[in-house]
């Protein structure tokens, strides 16, 4: 699965994207397996939105390997 990071995140991770070997995962698991990858996510996990294939994801999203998983951080207005 692809993973894609987009603002300060991408400093967070360090990368711009990310494939991540994994099938068939739901949210939390795939928070599981990115912020033991990308330890510094911890602190931004709870005002970050991921997105599957363009859509945002809900807690009863699964995750699979062939999908675009985008972490959006909050957007601010001005």
């Amino acid at each position: 699965m692809r993973i894609l990071f987009f603002a300060h995140l991408k400093e967070l991770a360090g990368c711009a994207e990310f494939d991540l070997p994994a099938d068939d995962l739901d949210s939390e698991q795939l928070w599981a397996r990115l912020l033991e990858r990308f330890p510094a996510l911890a602190r931004v996990r709870g005002q970050t939105r991921l997105s599957r294939n363009c859509e945002l994801a809900g807690s009863t999203t699964r995750f699979r390997a062939d999908d675009e998983v985008a972490l959006i951080p909050p957007v601010s207005g001005g």
